[in-house]
């Protein structure tokens, strides 16, 4: 985790990440805010212990934004269940959910393919796009596919194990947070 440089700075982007996903993830991003005069928190979420729910990455999250103000959080995948859980919680300015699992309050992230019909979804793009299904387990097919071979080799060595634990809890919200959300889609999203 980093904390805030500059406590001058006019806006926090707490960083969550994806699924499987340290905050290297975020490298390129956060140097990024930085340069253009930002305070970065990167969060690090416990991703293959077994023991840790929602509520853990909840809780490490908003100990690790502290008392830092005027806070963006970002979250993508996996990490808009944490960043929406939170949002209130560390009173966020905005929360940017980028290609978002987008959970409805009691919702678990396990039960969140099936609601949003996402295997019939991906079978139409399958088509569209001229893949077979079956490519879906491949990571280059799915997430890689418009990085160099140099991102590729990076983002395969800092990939850690992912717990299936937090796909089992439902958000323990009954209401979407009173932050104002934005959400960032890729159109060619896979």
């Amino acid at each position: 985790m980093s904390s805030p440089e500059n406590p001058a700075t006019t806006t926090t982007f707490a960083l969550i990440p994806p699924a499987a996903s340290t905050p290297w993830r975020w490298h390129l991003v956060a140097d990024e805010l930085r340069a253009r005069g930002h305070g970065v928190i990167t969060v690090e979420l416990p991703c293959a212990d077994d023991s840790a729910g929602l509520e853990a990455y909840a809780d490490i999250s908003a100990h690790a934004i502290g008392d830092a103000r005027d806070v963006v959080i970002v979250a993508q995948s996996l990490g808009a269940y944490t960043g929406t859980l939170i949002a209130d919680r560390v009173n966020a300015q905005l929360l940017i959910l980028l290609t978002p699992m987008i959970p409805l309050p009691g919702e678990s992230p396990g039960d969140w393919w099936e609601n949003t019909g996402y295997a019939q979804a991906r079978q139409e793009q399958a088509v569209r796009r001229g893949w077979a299904p079956e490519q879906d387990d491949d990571p280059q097919n799915v997430f890689l596919h418009e990085l160099s071979d140099y991102m590729v080799e990076e983002v395969t060595a800092h990939a850690v194990g992912q717990s299936g634990r937090p796909f089992q809890d439902p958000l323990p919200l009954e209401t979407w947070p009173n932050t104002p959300t934005r959400v960032l889609i890729c159109r060619d999203d896979r």
